[in-house]
């Protein structure tokens, strides 16, 4: 999965100084779809049910995109403008997730893969508590609220929210 030389550049930028420099960018549809993918880590043949239509999100023009797996169901907001996703929901299968092999999970670890998903954010940032056999916590970071739940056992994220709240 791999974005258009432009867009990744742009992302960069919008990434590290939180706004565009040049004129919007118009992200197409086919971007979008890569931009979810690459959040969610999914690969693209493992998507299936693909829908994407433009939308709203607090008045900003989007991609909704939206797609399922066989381990997982993906619901994303991406600014048609920056790319910026301004929304996102998922939930990986329990099930799946116990198939796959155990390794050593800690909070800091879990604020590794946080982090890998929130560029700029701050690990001192991320709010990490376990509860049973998960790790649950937030994030607030760049105007979006964050919440997830990453499985004990895996480091697997099994539940992904995020939430611009304007």
């Amino acid at each position: 999965m791999t974005l258009r030389p432009a867009l990744l550049a742009t992302l960069v930028a919008v990434t590290l100084t939180g706004s565009l420099a040049a004129p919007a960018l118009a992200v197409t549809r086919e971007d979008a779809l890569a931009i979810a993918l690459e959040n969610a880590r999914v690969p693209r043949q493992d998507a299936r049910n693909i829908r994407i239509q433009a939308d709203e999100e607090g008045g900003e023009p989007v991609w909704s995109v939206e797609f399922d797996t066989r381990y997982g169901d993906y619901d994303f907001s991406v600014s048609r403008g920056s790319g910026r996703i301004l929304d996102a929901d998922y939930e990986v299968d329990d099930e799946w997730v116990q198939r796959k092999p155990s390794r050593r999970v800690t909070p800091s670890t879990v604020r590794d893969i946080v982090q890998s998903r929130v560029p700029g954010s701050r690990a001192g940032d991320i709010r990490v508590v376990r509860e049973g056999e998960r790790f649950e916590g937030h994030l607030f970071h760049r105007g979006i609220k964050y919440e997830f739940e990453v499985d004990a056992r895996t480091g697997i994220i099994t539940d992904w929210n995020a939430d611009l709240r304007r």
